[in-house]
């Protein structure tokens, strides 16, 4: 599932590359804030999961108080567009029988927008799923080739 030449690959970023950026993770850090200001540049349409947003909120209020955790939720937003998700993409997720079911929701939305590619660094949460998964590092190569060649 390679994006056609000079089309904008869309790209569903997944919570853990998202927290890697506002919690300033190492090593990831770096990594996950060039796609997502690749992102903010239009290299790529980027999307978050409608649920991860709220995840992020949580663990970023315990991390850094909800002052941060508010600023991080609105910066997110500026940045990726939010894949609403119903009950028929909760029972789309049940379906795929991967092991763990928030990852199961990541796919879901990543199919609900028919995305070129889910961003994460833990591609073997994702073992068995019918999508084309790629870490931060790989989305920068692919985004920088596409650079080159327009």
């Amino acid at each position: 599932m390679t994006p056609a030449r000079h089309s904008r690959p869309s790209l569903v970023v997944d919570t853990n590359v998202i927290l890697d950026v506002i919690l300033d993770r190492a090593p990831w850090a770096n990594e996950g804030a060039l796609v997502l200001d690749a992102t903010a540049r239009g290299a790529a349409r980027g999307f978050v999961a409608s649920h991860a947003v709220t995840t992020v909120h949580y663990l970023v209020t315990r991390a850094l108080g909800r002052g941060p955790a508010n600023t991080a939720v609105s910066d997110l937003l500026e940045v990726l567009d939010v894949v609403p998700l119903g009950s028929s993409d909760f029972h789309r997720a049940q379906a795929l029988g991967l092991g763990d079911f928030e990852d199961a929701v990541q796919v879901a939305a990543y199919l609900k927008v028919d995305a070129t590619y889910l961003v994460t660094r833990n591609a073997k949460d994702y073992r068995g799923a019918p999508i084309e998964i790629l870490s931060p590092g790989e989305v920068l190569g692919i985004l920088g080739r596409s650079a080159k060649e327009r």
